[in-house]
């Protein structure tokens, strides 16, 4: 019974059924379905990020779904569209076949029509917390994301700006608007 899921190694035994979920303190949540603007989106800012890492050989991206245990009793996993974990990190690890036992060095979140930006800015400070050095949240509706470095270190870049996350991912600086054209 999906109710009685409230563990990470319960959640990765849990039979496919089609939907996406994310463990929260314990509490299994069910992931509605992308639409086309946030999968092409989420696909070109993922293209961008995965061209840069293996083209300098820094680590690993990860996309959509891919699940980050990032804290225990209660177990949180967490799943970000888009993700990227410093080789160093990377080479401690013995099995990346299960949900990866760490938060990843950035987090892209992208705000779905049927997300509020609270709760997507909540998913962020989870990161943060657990941490993700950067976390970027792109909203499409107002062609903008916001670089959170800390809970009270958060930009807000707009076109004509640049996403500088070389910090984290050396190197890697983004033009707002190549994300959304």
């Amino acid at each position: 019974m999906i109710s009685n899921i409230n563990t990470a190694n319960q959640l990765a035994k849990m039979p496919q059924d089609g939907n996406r979920y994310e463990l929260v303190e314990g509490v299994l949540n069910m992931m509605s379905p992308a639409g086309g603007r946030h999968g092409r989106i989420a696909g070109v800012v993922f293209r961008l990020l995965a061209n840069h890492v293996v083209d300098n050989d820094l680590g690993v991206t990860f996309a959509a779904e891919t699940g980050f245990l990032i804290t225990t009793n209660p177990d949180t996993v967490r799943a970000p569209d888009a993700a990227f974990v410093c080789q160093d990190k990377m080479n401690q690890l013995e099995d990346d076949s299960g949900f990866l036992p760490f938060a990843p060095d950035l987090a892209v979140e992208f705000v779905s029509p049927n997300d509020t930006f609270a709760d997507v800015e909540n998913k962020a400070f989870s990161w943060l917390d657990a941490g993700t050095q950067l976390v970027l949240i792109v909203e499409p509706k107002s062609q903008t994301a916001h670089a959170y470095r800390s809970r009270r270190n958060i930009r807000v870049l707009k076109s004509g700006e640049e996403i500088d996350a070389s910090d984290v991912v050396t190197g890697w600086n983004v033009a707002v608007t190549e994300i959304f054209r």
